[in-house]
């Protein structure tokens, strides 16, 4: 091999004086940033609302701001969140225990404010637990969960909206999927004896007041703004217990509840209850 070629020290001088020649290459500046959107709201400044959001699987709820859509803050309500002791404190287990529990995890959907005379009321949020049936309270003014209850002989309640008129006042829930009843096993097989209830909550005790049964599942829901009716979207009217049976019929139907008609039922005894549970069932 050939000892001819550049020596170390003439390397290192060409070398050196490439990183010079690069250094002195003419500046070329980023193209300028575009002007700010209408909608952007800068750092420091409020926007023009503020949302509640579910957290899903998270099992929390989350408030954001519109139009920027930073995150301000998450409430923990049906998880565990060792950021703030939610779930591992006495008082938060205590609070979690009244919905059934304890569980590890949650399905939060659908929350929603109470109202006073068909406006947002800033008195509490109201959100439920698809996963294990239950409902929370939040309230408003401490941005806290103080309330959960377990809605019982149903199964995944969905829908939820709080009554608007004059207030809230009843909490109206959905629970989705059809189970048998008693639902010990005995009826497994007999999807005939299958059904599923639409259940209103009282939103100041967070005790469970009514149940109506219904034909199919039950979805969404939603309350007037007189005070008199709430409705409920449903599906499956064909009583399936696979998705193929479920979805044959083109259009199902909603479920229109008058509520002075069911609470006059209630205060005149006609009514029935199942298993251990008190909670009238029209």
């Amino acid at each position: 091999m050939s000892k001819k070629g550049l020596s170390r020290r003439k390397f290192l001088g060409v070398t050196a004086g490439a990183g010079v020649a690069s250094g002195l290459l003419p500046f070329v500046p980023k193209a300028q940033a575009k002007e700010a959107p209408k909608d952007y709201v800068a750092p420091g400044e409020l926007d023009e609302y503020y949302g509640f959001w579910s957290g899903g699987h998270s099992g929390e709820v989350r408030i954001l701001g519109v139009p920027s859509m930073r995150e301000l803050m998450r409430i923990p309500v049906f998880n565990i969140d060792s950021a703030t002791g939610w779930g591992i404190t006495n008082e938060s287990k205590r609070i979690l225990a009244g919905g059934g529990g304890p569980y590890p995890n949650g399905d939060a959907h659908h929350p929603h404010m109470s109202f006073t005379d068909g406006t947002y009321d800033g008195r509490y949020i109201f959100i439920n637990d698809k996963a294990n049936t239950r409902v929370a309270r939040i309230r408003c003014d401490i941005m806290k969960t103080d309330k959960i209850v377990a809605v019982p002989n149903v199964a995944a309640i969905h829908g939820l909206r709080p009554q608007k008129v004059p207030r809230t006042g009843y909490v109206f829930c959905n629970a989705e999927f059809r189970i048998p009843h008693p639902n010990d096993g005995r009826f497994l097989d007999e999807p005939d004896k299958y059904y599923t209830m639409f259940t209103a909550i009282d939103g100041d005790t967070m005790e469970v007041a009514w149940q109506v049964i219904v034909d199919g599942n039950l979805d969404n829901c939603d309350a007037d703004y007189t005070g008199r009716y709430a409705a409920a979207c449903c599906y499956n009217g064909e009583g399936g217990v696979h998705l193929e049976d479920m979805i044959r019929n083109e259009r199902d139907w909603v479920v229109v509840f008058n509520i002075p008609a069911i609470e006059a039922a209630v205060k005149a005894g006609k009514y029935t209850t199942l298993g251990d549970s008190k909670v009238p069932i029209v």
